[in-house]
Order: structure tokens, then sequence, then C-alpha cells
């Protein structure tokens, strides 16, 4: 016995997945640790010993026009920085558009290529992880029996709205 078309209950609509929760967090006192940072890596031979694995990004809001200095772990990659971030901050960089660093004590320009595709975020996301596992527990990324990033956990970094920034210093 089949139902008459008019007496079918409709079939409801699918529900959004949800957004995945962000990766990493920001700690309590994360402002205080990024001044005295900031402090650290503009002293000139502080900086050698504290800048090995931190740069400093002069960004500027595009929307709001908003300075903002930011210290940031990186990796060296072949001649680049890579450099990993889930923060707003990170959608005021443009490729192509060139930003002020402090690297290793010196201000200087960098020029920026900004990745957001899933297979470019995971594939840098893993060498950054590799090289600093600092970076890999904040962003929670664990690692395989061989030593490699955990792919499924590369992947919902990416989801959580991840994206990898690679500047060639100028």
């Amino acid at each position: 016995m089949t139902d008459h078309p008019s007496q079918a209950t409709p079939t409801p609509a699918p529900t959004p997945a949800p957004t995945p929760a962000p990766r990493a967090t920001t700690l309590r006192l994360q402002g205080a640790a990024n001044r005295v940072v900031r402090g650290l890596l503009a002293v000139p031979l502080v900086s050698r010993g504290v800048g090995s694995r931190l740069v400093t990004l002069y960004v500027v809001g595009r929307k709001t026009g908003r300075r903002l200095t930011v210290p940031v772990a990186y990796t060296r990659h072949e001649g680049s920085l890579l450099i990993g971030t889930p923060f707003a901050w990170g959608r005021n960089l443009r490729s192509g558009e060139p930003i002020e660093v402090r690297y290793r004590g010196r201000r200087r320009w960098a020029d920026v290529q900004v990745f957001t595709a899933e297979d470019d975020v995971v594939a840098r996301y893993s060498i950054i992880a590799r090289g600093n596992r600092n970076f890999a527990s904040f962003n929670k990324i664990g690692f395989d029996a061989a030593g490699e990033p955990e792919a499924g956990d590369l992947q919902l970094a990416w989801a959580a709205g991840a994206r990898a920034l690679q500047l060639t210093l100028r």
C-alpha cells in the first residue's frame, strides 16, 4: 500500500555540517607574553637566540587600519620562512603584498605568499610541525609511529581556518 502523495511527510532538510572548533587557542596571558617576546626580539644580541624560531610581523588590518605587532614561530624551508596560523590576523595578508618583519633583530621587508587551499595548507603545516614540535603541540597536531604529523590532525587544522604563509626576505 502506498501513501497518497498529499499525505507523504516531507523529508527534513539536511542540517549543515558544524563549523570545526578552533584547534589552537590563545593562552590566558598571551598579550603579556607577546609584549615580552616582542621586546626580546627587538634587542639586537638577544634576538639572535630568541629569534632562531620567532619572527615579528607588522600587520595592518585591511578594514580597520589597526596596526598589529605579532610574534610568531617560523620554520626555515627552501630559503623562505614558513608560518602557520589559524588566527584572524592572518587574513590581513595577501599574496604579492609585502610585509614588514623583524627577523633576527633587524626590520626588513618580506614578500608574502598566502596558502588557503586544503592541500597547500596541509603540506606546509606538515613541514612546520616536523620542524617545530611546539607549533605542532599548540595546533594539536600529533605524530604517528614513524614520526610524521597525523594527516587527520593536519586536515582538522585546515578545516578550522588555518592558513600557511611563506615569507621570502628581501
